[in-house]
């Protein structure tokens, strides 16, 4: 077996903190929504209205990777909790939009507030070009993240596809 290279060790350390990273943003993710009140999928459809702006509940579906049924009922749920509303576009009275409301706001801004503060601290210690390069890691990690997602769900269907062929 041979040796790493220094290159190849830092490598390797960087993709071990980038597995610790997701694995403590997952902590405060099931902190969060526990404290909200929410399943996962739930807080991620917020965190995504949050962070987009009013969205339709297609588009949120498709932001989210959820069926039309599935976002009927997260969104039926929100609304329950108080977390989002439905509102009709005033030129388009068929187009309906999904925002998040005063509370949800503010819940959020109680939640992530405090680590958005603390990470803008630290970000303002790097220089432009750090953070371009730690903005272009990012974009290429999420879009990694992204296509490994669909790879899994696509081989999910084929393997649940094969079985139900197999079962006749």
């Amino acid at each position: 077996m041979s040796e790493q290279t220094p290159r190849e060790q830092l490598i390797a350390a960087v993709m071990a903190e980038v597995a610790a990273f997701q694995d403590g943003t997952d902590e405060v993710d099931e902190a969060a929504a526990a404290r909200l009140g929410l399943n996962r999928t739930d807080l991620r459809c917020l965190s995504i209205l949050s962070r987009t702006g009013p969205l339709t509940a297609g588009q949120l579906a498709t932001a989210a990777g959820l069926t039309a049924g599935a976002i009927t009922t997260v969104v039926d749920r929100l609304a329950r909790a108080g977390y989002v509303q439905r509102v009709r576009d005033e030129q388009d009275r068929r187009r309906v939009t999904v925002e998040v409301t005063e509370e949800a706001a503010a819940r959020f801004d109680e939640i992530w507030g405090p680590v958005g503060q603390a990470s803008y601290q630290k970000l303002s210690r790097r220089s432009d070009a750090e953070l371009r390069a730690i903005r272009e890691f990012l974009q290429e990690g999420r879009k990694l993240q992204m296509e490994h997602a669909a790879q899994i769900r696509d081989d999910a269907t084929a393997a649940t596809s094969t079985r139900r062929g197999a079962d006749s």
